[in-house]
């Protein structure tokens, strides 16, 4: 039992004067807080550290009923900052791909591994695989996700649900976090875990500029 934060942000380098395209630099940090676990001085379990830097187009195109509003493709690394035997980084050249029709939007993630970590990771692809997929439907205010991955040679992977409530105090939102599969954090990317959280977030997936 732990408390898991994250904190997550980006800004625009560069872009056009119409921002159809522009160049985004982004971090995003995840911590695991055992902050209910006195006996061990409430430590902190696992810390992942994600720097990004990537283009990003707005095609705005039809497509097959959707609209096809987000495409983008960058550099991301992935570390816990760790020293061996508890180390765990890799690196990836990252596309993403979104399209929405009405209240719903699909965002399609595949990566290419540029570094798998060496000896701290070499097999993290058997779990993670080489691409997810995020379903997001707002409703009321409300947002609800389901998050896919996984490798289909070894049949591991991840799934991830979630809900964000409408505002309930200033910014602040409800949140539901379901997680289960292999990789809820670099550390545990070849263990398998269910997890369930309840807390509150700043904004939810499609608050993103």
């Amino acid at each position: 039992t732990e408390a898991e934060f994250q904190i997550s942000f980006k800004a625009r380098l560069w872009a056009t004067d119409d921002r159809r395209f522009g160049v985004w630099a982004a971090y995003t940090q995840e911590s695991q807080w055992q902050v209910y676990n006195d006996e061990l001085s409430r430590p902190f379990r696992e810390t992942n550290y994600e720097p990004e830097l990537f283009v990003s187009y707005n095609p705005d195109m039809a497509l097959g009923g959707f609209r096809w509003g987000l495409l983008n493709f960058g550099y991301n690394h992935q570390s816990n900052g760790r020293s061996a035997p508890i180390s765990r980084s890799w690196d990836r050249l990252v596309a993403e791909f979104g399209i929405e029709r009405g209240n719903f939007a699909l965002l399609i993630r595949p990566w290419y591994v540029l570094s798998d970590g060496e000896d701290d990771n070499p097999d993290i692809t058997d779990y993670y695989g080489y691409a997810d997929i995020t379903g997001v439907y707002k409703w009321r205010d409300h947002s609800f996700t389901l998050m896919g991955r996984g490798n289909p040679d070894t049949q591991k992977g991840a799934a991830r649900f979630t809900w964000t409530t409408p505002p309930l105090l200033g910014p602040l939102r409800g949140y539901v976090d379901v997680f289960t599969g292999y990789g809820e954090s670099m550390i545990d990317y070849n263990w398998r875990q269910n997890t369930i959280g309840i807390g509150v977030a700043l904004n939810d997936l499609l608050d993103r500029p």
